[in-house]
């Protein structure tokens, strides 16, 4: 396997690498490829040949590929005449060709087909002086020969030392065919030198040996890897001998030139075979073929029958080989070797790019010492730029090297040549990799998953990371980025988000662009500082002339003078690096005999000439398709597909066979030969990327690839290379599918199999074709097959689940966004804005199949049928996919999640810590977070992208102000500073230290207001307001109120030149704004007795709007303040529109809205706007005509102020307290002080209505009727009446009026009977059918509400449950409607708790749980209670089983218990956890009660097993306590689906109250709006081992099961001793096998 090492690196390479020391590395393993040599003479092994390509070859690549390896065959002796097969050039180019197999190729390199011809003997290209002279010596006696040897060679004194070179056949020097002659004369001179002793016996072999033992000498008997890595096939055609001299046997056999047998060349084969035999023998495999006249006719069966074997054991051989070396490479696996790879190869590349180096020697010292300058202070990055090629990556590479002499030994360099490997194309890769070679070189913790997730989480951590490393005083660090234009070069990003503008001491960052470039110009936009850019400048001449001679020096080579003067004639003064390595390449070529034509003068022109020297040599239409292939492909193509592509590409064919005919009438294939010349011409103008585990070929220059452009891929030739590009990886041609092609020697068209490489989506279960998904979208829109773009890639959930889960949803996202401009098609903008809502479940769970499978299903249902092209074809895809699932699973009958088109934009996660302060800049875009951390993170929104992390902050932020039309941002910080920020650069430009309390304990109040013409800031902390001048950082003034009385608000009038404040007394004071001079104080007037709360200014009247303690709301101004209403409590927060036109006043679960007139405001509508929960926070629409509240429930609500508090819509924040909502323009950002994600919200969305509208029921008290056709819930902004919501039209269809608020809502489906306990005690039924005969169930005490209610499974009996009393009442059938009579049983439960919840029976047994987790069941025919083992909290649902056999309760401790009613005990308890959020909101049993769903906290469903149901699948995972099962290994334990087995696990985004068994699943109806309909699905054959929480992050089940002998010492219930209720908890503790999964 070449030079790649087997085995751990050691500890010491370790650390070198990390380093960035390249020292003696060896070269990097090119990656993952199994490149076989084929050798075999040129005429005897055809068939074989054919057989294998036709039959073995497909088979090792099958195989190859399910192993995540490439496969490729080099023969390239295939599809040339025999002319071409056997010229000095072919010799030399197989043997290279031997070596790359050997230095690249896994497991098997070599491959000799071995038969009864030795072959040719090669006459040698060059010869070198001393050896000429020695050859000469004995020729001289023969003049006739020396003549003829002197004839065809010519001395070259440019090669050092001299050489004579063999001229070509039909130069004017050699004018006809006398090769054979040549080599037996020059064969016959090196054999008398040889004996004489002037030639070593290796120069003599050199005129002894065919072409087949050089390669079976270098492929077999000289390879350290021996038989591991070679095979020979050897054919032994039996008694051959004996009829050697038939004219059909010469056929097979060394003849000379009169047609006679070369015995010679048969003694030579004889003694290669027996070196075989004696040195490898486990590399030979013969085959004995009996002797016959038609030995080689196909219809000979011995014949086909010796083929047939020899494909077999070539696979059985090749796949050997390969595994063999897979287990070598398995065992010897270096953790985190990507990264290692990633690092040697970056220094490798490093290391060759300055074996020659000249000039930049001044640069490099001037760069050195503004290093040493740097090290102890903060800096800016250094910017090297300059035009293409001028030796900027040159520069950067020595530049690495030369780091641990300018800055210490210890120092790590960091070093990245972007775009030269797959790690290095993007920016979230290349952090990724930073980060991770950091934290290893400085002993720092890895980053988390979490971080790894997000691409924003990765640039915060990286920037975070380079802090910390300058903190803790470590080793210098010096990052160094060459080419950072070519990052993320096809995204076209206006920005370099990752890119920080400032350095901490000890950390340098210096990078590499070219000049003229965007990203140049964009980064001088932001890093501002001239000093930070540094031009790399063209060599001077001599310096020119010095890099030429030390290039040819490098080769061994020299010019002649008038060779020299002809290049330096062609260069005046060039000092371009690039432009002379051109000029070397064409001048290294020239023999001394050779008379130079002038060069270009410029790059363009050089380059340009250099194509048409290949279209001298290569052919025109061949040079313009393989060029055009390499820069039409994303990343660049490996070499097997490149000969894949030209194989498929009936032009080039055409031209290629146009003097001969292909070799096979079964396929055609691309002659390799023909690519293999070309690419060694073209060598120096390649780079080879790893790319997807390939080695990809692409162009070096720029310069080159422009230029292919315009001569090659102008007008429709673009298109026509991306069609053949798209076939080659879309498969078309690939598994026995044949294209028609017409050659010109046949005149008719062929059908041929092209034998190209198959391209499915997953080679394995686990191996995903890279490949393919990199390239294959970018040829279809590129090639213009747009409609084949939608149906086979964006709108194909199959490639849709393989990219996302072998590549992330960043990849997956990257097609759309790379194809969705160059179409117009709102259905693929839906698709990709489904995709996008995904990320929360991604992060949640991982991006496994059946995550995006459902997450797409649950979202895009709702589009089925009005989008049938590619969501109705997505959709059918996805429920074809759960119909083949072998595991437990939920699938969604209907959209139920958040759809695409909605008001949702992004939920974004760039932050490690809680959200505290947002801020807008509507002018450049960015949106501006604060966080508990103290980091400061500017978003650009619209390209979801972090563009700064502004680090300075050691602890939270609590205020922010943007201004300088949203160029600056100011924070103030708990740790006593103000900082200054650029939003532009994202550099600091101001710290001030503003002082704080004594006593950092104390709650304080901080402001920040800035006076933009004064260039002031006032910073307001407890009792203290600092006025700063942000010119000169100095403190202005600062005022000092009363430590006791701190101020609640201080608002700046600028208008007026004012300050006004208000203290937590009440005293109003007014200051002038300019110098601190205090104009007025006075107390407040109209209220009294009440603390304010809040406030906010009204600028347009230069007053306060200050709330209060008690409701209260004053209107306060500099001499008077008046009461302007009086709320029922406190009032919490006060904001007002841009206008100052509207005030809205939030208070416990409302919001008021007042209108201004002339000096005041009144109350602009004559209801409040409610919440479920406490309002936190709202803020008004850009046009007053919405308004947007959050609450403490994490719900965000929008209303219409111009319909009078019509609710819009009902948003799900992040699942905790919606605390901050901050507008900029139609957008909404919510955030959270308890969460590091925040969501982006359009208005215009709220406003429009949604495909489907969902239902507004914030009370989570929704039931549902005639199986999920109607919605009943309680009427947003009157509870005293219900509405009756049509799910199907999307509308609601009626209201029913309760005449008193709704407290619980329960259906029963069979009876058509809604039943409404409401807050007065009142139960009032409701026919379904009609709208009469309401029926009224009266409370047993005035006044008491209804908690819950409860129907039997047969709809016969009603529980009604308050605080401490049920009842319980009959239902029987009755006319028109049924008849509720009772209540036939009332019991209380004599304690101080209340009831929770409760369920009842048919048989008038009730089960009851209370508020603190007690749980009991009441027999109310025996009047008995039997406690039953209680929760840790409140008691949340009860259920009973449709069989009435079983109950299950589930409460807020995230505990499900499983209840025997016949034993009255508990069997199962089972719990699940998540980092996200514990408990049970509510549970049911399955009609068959085989499972239980139930709704958690953490917004899942979960599915759990109750009996030993036809599921027969002993699949049950499990890391169990005090086994020895090491971490992260699972053990089968023997149960089928054993009662309590967590089944499965699904995310729903919102949170579920109630379920509702159907036939085949359930529904429920979510806080959203929208209905859930599932099947679950759990088959019953056997499957391997699945875990339900295998991607979960933090997520834990506990299943814990009584003891048998426990169970069946039971007592029965009617044995059962009551227990009396005391208010005493009854709880058992008795607990045995434990099974916990991670």
């Amino acid at each position: 396997m070449g030079s790649m090492a087997v085995g751990p690196l050691s500890p010491g390479t370790r650390q070198r690498l990390l380093q960035g020391q390249a020292g003696s590395l060896p070269a990097p393993f090119p990656g993952n490829s199994v490149v076989i040599f084929i050798s075999s003479t040129v005429s005897d092994m055809d068939t074989e040949r054919e057989a294998l390509q036709c039959t073995a070859y497909p088979e090792v690549q099958s195989f190859c590929q399910r192993h995540g390896l490439a496969f490729e065959v080099v023969d390239l002796r295939w599809g040339i005449p025999n002319t071409q097969a056997t010229d000095y050039l072919t010799t030399e180019l197989c043997l290279e060709e031997l070596e790359r197999c050997q230095k690249t190729s896994i497991g098997p390199a070599f491959v000799a087909l071995l038969g009864d011809q030795y072959g040719p003997c090669p006459v040698p290209r060059r010869i070198e002086e001393k050896e000429w002279e020695a050859l000469r010596a004995q020729l001289t006696s023969r003049p006739r020969d020396l003549e003829l040897v002197t004839r065809h060679f010519q001395r070259d004194d440019n090669t050092i030392p001299p050489t004579y070179v063999l001229q070509p056949p039909g130069t004017p020097v050699v004018p006809g065919p006398e090769e054979a002659t040549l080599t037996s004369v020059l064969r016959g001179g090196a054999q008398e030198a040889w004996r004489l002793g002037l030639i070593s016996q290796e120069q003599w072999m050199c005129y002894q040996r065919s072409v087949i033992e050089w390669e079976i000498e270098r492929g077999l008997l000289n390879s350290a890897r021996g038989d591991q890595g070679a095979t020979v096939f050897l054919r032994d055609v039996q008694d051959l001998s004996k009829h050697i001299l038939d004219d059909c046997s010469l056929k097979m056999v060394d003849r000379l030139a009169d047609g006679c047998l070369d015995t010679n060349a048969q003694s030579l084969l004889s003694g290669l075979k027996g070196r075989i035999l004696d040195a490898q023998p486990g590399a030979l495999k013969s085959h004995h073929v009996p002797w016959s006249r038609d030995l080689v006719n196909p219809k000979n069966k011995a014949h086909a029958r010796y083929l047939k074997q020899l494909s077999e054991q070539f696979v059985a051989r090749t796949n050997h080989q390969v595994l063999e070396q897979l287990r070598e490479l398995e065992l010897g696996r270096q953790e985190l070797g990507w990264l290692y790879q990633e690092i040697r190869h970056h220094l490798w590349q490093s290391t060759e790019s300055t074996k020659v180096f000249c000039g930049h020697q001044e640069l490099l010292a001037q760069l050195g010492r503004r290093l040493r300058q740097d090290e102890s202070r903060t800096h800016t990055p250094l910017v090297l730029f300059g035009p293409p090629g001028i030796g900027k990556t040159t520069l950067m590479c020595k530049l690495a090297q030369q780091v641990p002499g300018l800055l210490g030994h210890k120092t790590v360099a960091v070093l990245r040549l972007l775009g030269t490997s797959k790690l290095s194309l993007d920016a979230r890769s290349l952090l990724r990799s930073l980060s991770f070679q950091l934290c290893l070189a400085y002993g720092l913790p890895l980053p988390p998953a979490q971080v790894l997730e997000a691409h924003s989480r990765v640039g915060h951590f990286f920037h975070t990371l380079l802090h910390t490393v300058s903190q803790r005083n470590f080793e210098s660090l010096v990052l160094l980025l060459d080419s950072v234009d070519d990052l993320d070069s096809r995204r076209h990003s206006p920005r370099v988000f990752w890119l920080p503008l400032k350095c901490p001491p000890r950390v340098h960052l210096i990078i590499s662009i070219c000049s003229g470039q965007e990203v140049l110009h964009n980064l001088q936009q932001t890093l501002k500082d001239p000093s930070a850019y540094w031009e790399v400048k063209a060599l001077s001449g001599s310096q020119g002339q010095e890099f030429i001679q030390l290039l040819l020096a490098a080769e061994k080579r020299m010019l002649s003078p008038d060779q020299r003067d002809v290049l330096w004639a062609s260069l005046p003064e060039c000092g371009h690096p690039g432009r002379l390595r051109l000029a070397f390449e064409e001048a290294r070529k020239w023999a001394s005999f050779t008379v130079p034509v002038p060069l270009a003068t410029t790059a363009e022109e050089a380059t340009h000439q250099l194509c048409i020297r290949l279209e001298e040599t290569h052919g025109q239409l061949l040079v313009a398709h393989v060029l055009g292939y390499i820069v039409s492909s994303r990343y660049g193509l490996s070499e097997a597909e490149l000969k894949d592509v030209l194989s498929l590409d009936d032009e080039v064919l055409q031209a290629v066979y146009r003097d001969w005919t292909p070799p096979s009438k079964e396929l055609l294939r691309f002659p390799p030969l023909l690519w293999v010349r070309l690419r060694r011409d073209l060598e120096h103008c390649l780079v080879r990327r790893p790319v997807d585990g390939c080695m990809l070929l692409a162009i070096a220059h720029r310069q080159l690839s422009q230029v292919i452009q315009v001569r090659y891929l102008s007008g429709p030739e673009r298109a026509k290379r991306h069609v053949v590009l798209a076939e080659f990886f879309s498969g078309a041609w690939s598994q026995g599918i044949k294209k028609l092609i017409t050659l010109p020697l046949v005149g008719k068209p062929l059908n041929l199999d092209r034998k190209v490489a198959p391209q499915p989506l997953w080679f394995s279960g686990t191996v995903a074709n890279r490949r393919k998904l990199t390239e294959l979208p970018f040829h279809l829109l590129h090639a213009g097959r747009l409609e084949e773009l939608k149906q086979e890639v964006l709108g194909n959930m199959s490639w849709i689940s393989c990219q996302g889960i072998s590549g992330g949803i960043e990849d997956l996202l990257d097609d759309f966004d790379m194809c969705s401009p160059h179409m117009d098609s709102p259905e693929v903008e839906l698709v990709r804005e489904a995709i996008e809502l995904c990320r929360p479940a991604v992060e949640l769970r991982g991006l496994e199949k059946s995550v995006l499978y459902t997450e797409l299903l649950a979202r895009l249902l709702f589009f089925a049928t009005s989008h049938p092209a590619i969501i109705g074809q997505l959709c059918q895809q996805a429920q074809s996919w759960f119909r083949t699932c072998p595991y437990p699973m939920l699938v969604p009958l209907a959209g139920f999640l958040q759809p695409p088109g909605g008001p949702l934009q992004a939920t974004l996660t760039g932050c490690h810590k809680g959200i505290t302060a947002v801020a807008w800049s509507l002018e450049e875009k960015l949106l501006v977070v604060g966080t508990q951390d103290g980091a400061v993170v500017v978003w650009d929104v619209e390209e979801q992208q972090v563009v700064h992390v502004l680090m300075g902050h050691t602890a939270e932020v609590r205020c922010m102000r943007v201004f300088a039309q949203g160029t600056l941002v100011i924070s103030a910080s708990k740790d006593h500073t103000l900082r200054l920020w650029s939003l532009l650069s994202g550099q600091e430009k101001v710290t001030i230290l503003d002082g704080g309390s004594p006593n950092p304990t104390e709650p304080q109040s901080w402001d920040l207001h800035v006076d933009e013409i004064n260039n002031f800031v006032y910073s307001t902390s407890g009792a203290k307001i600092n006025v700063w001048n942000l010119e000169t950082s100095k403190l202005v003034f600062c005022i000092t109120g009363d430590a006791s009385d701190p101020w609640v608000y201080v608002a700046l009038l600028a208008a007026q030149g004012l300050l006004l404040a208000l203290s937590k007394g009440g005293q109003v004071s007014l200051w002038t704004s300019a110098t601190g001079k205090l104009q007025e104080k006075h107390q407040l007037s109209s209220i009294r007795e009440e603390t304010p709360t809040c406030a906010v200014s009204i600028q347009t009247w230069a007053r306060l709007v200050a709330g209060f303690s008690s409701g209260s709301i004053a209107l306060v101004s500099a001499g008077e303040d008046r009461l302007l209403e009086k709320l029922p409590e406190a009032v919490g927060f006060l904001v007002v529109s841009e206008d100052d036109s509207l005030l809205a006043a939030g208070f416990g679960r409302s919001v008021r809205i007042f209108l201004a007139d002339s000096q005041s405001f009144h109350r602009f509508m004559a209801t409040d706007l409610e919440h479920e929960d406490v309002v936190e926070t709202a803020v008004l629409g850009p046009e007053n005509n919405l308004i947007i509240t959050g609450s403490r429930d994490a719900l965000i609500q929008v209303w219409s102020l111009s319909e009078q508090g019509t609710l819009l819509n009902v948003l799900e924040g992040m699942g905790t307290p919606a605390s901050l909502l901050v507008r900029g323009g139609t957008l909404v950002v919510s955030a959270s002080w308890k969460s590091s994600s925040f969501k982006v919200w359009d208005l215009r969305s709220t406003q429009k209505l949604q495909s489907p509208t969902p239902f507004l029921d914030r009370t989570g008290l929704a039931a549902v009727s005639h199986h999920g056709s109607y919605v009943y819930f309680p009427k947003v902004g009157d509870k005293n009446k219900v509405t009756i919501w049509d799910l199907a039209e999307g509308e609601e269809q009626d209201s029913l009026d309760t005449s008193n608020e709704v407290r619980c809502l329960e259906v029963a489906e069979q009876a058509k009977l809604l039943f409404t306990g409401l807050v007065s005690g009142i139960v009032l039924v409701f026919p379904l059918n009609s709208r009469q005969d309401v029926l009224c169930i009266p409370p047993p005490e005035a006044r008491k509400a209804v908690n819950c209610m409860s129907l039997s499974k047969s709809e016969g009996r009603l529980a009604i449950a308050y605080d401490n009393i049920v009842l319980v009442l009959d239902i029987s059938p009755g006319d028109p409607c049924p008849v509720i009579e009772g209540p036939t049983y009332t019991f209380y439960t004599q304690l101080p708790e209340t009831i929770a919840s409760v369920a009842v029976l048919g048989d008038y047994r009730v089960v009851y749980g209370m508020n603190n987790g007690s749980l009991f069941l009441y027999d109310c025919v025996r009047s008995k209670v039997f406690p039953l083992e209680a929760h840790g909290s409140r008691v949340s649902c009860v259920e009973v089983s449709h069989a009435e056999q079983l109950a299950v309760s589930g409460a807020e401790d995230a505990l499900l218990c499983l209840w025997d009613l016949q034993a009255c005990r508990g069997t199962l308890e089972m719990s699940y956890e998540s980092s996200y959020r514990r408990g049970v909101r509510c549970a049911c049993f399955s009609r068959d009660d085989k499972h239980v769903f139930a709704g958690m906290e953490d917004h899942s469903i979960t599915v759990w097993s109750t009996l030993d149901g036809p599921c027969c699948c002993t699949w049950l995972l499990c890391r169990c306590r005090g086994s020895k099962i090491k971490s992260g290994s699972f053990c089968n334990m023997a149960f089928t689906y054993s009662p309590g087995t967590l089944l499965a696990v699904q995310f729903v985004h919102a949170v579920v109250n109630r379920i509702i068994p159907t036939s085949n699943g359930f529904m429920a109806p979510t806080s959203h709006g929208y209905l859930i309909r599932e099947r679950f699905q759990c088959p019953s054959a056997r499957v391997s081992q699945q875990d339900p929480l295998k991607n979960f992050k933090k997520a834990v089940w506990l299943v814990k099961t009584r003891q048998r002998e426990e169970l069946a010492a039971a007592e029965a219930p009617q044995d059962a001793e009551p227990v009396a209720i005391d208010g005493k908890e009854s709880k058992s503790n008795k607990r045995s096998q434990v099974c916990l999964i991670l």
